[in-house]
């Protein structure tokens, strides 16, 4: 038998949890939590953990239906959602001349802008040509 003091002692998601309790069981060992007073030697005690975990599973759907709702009353809105973008407009149409001039390399037209070479090229590409 595993003993914890408490659930969060074991694990941060309770998706961990239920993996975890689930593997115990599948090698005969069980498990139990002395805060929480579950023990899963017992049916009682299965069936607490099950619920618990049922539970927060409905509340993590909950959190995300929520935030997906809030996102699209945001874009209703005419917020942005995400972060903003590294560059605007005028930035990337210099940045896209200078490179394919050929007179300025990535890295250096990067660091004029102050961002990776990478998120200049990622940004480049995902930017349609005028």
């Amino acid at each position: 038998m595993l003993v914890v003091w408490r659930l969060d002692r074991l694990g941060r998601s309770l998706i961990d949890l239920i993996r975890l309790v689930t593997e115990l069981g599948e090698r005969q060992v069980e498990f139990r939590s002395l805060s929480e007073a579950i023990d899963t030697s017992s049916s009682g005690g299965r069936l607490l953990f099950h619920l618990l975990a049922a539970m927060a599973e409905f509340e993590r759907s909950l959190i995300s239906e929520r935030t997906k709702a809030g996102m699209s009353a945001a874009r209703a809105r005419g917020s942005q959602i995400g972060r903003r973008p590294a560059m605007n407009e005028e930035q990337r149409h210099e940045a896209r001349l200078a490179i394919e001039d050929g007179s300025v390399s990535v890295e250096a037209v990067a660091k004029r802008y102050n961002i990776h070479p990478r998120t200049l090229l990622r940004t480049l590409k995902s930017t349609p040509v005028h």
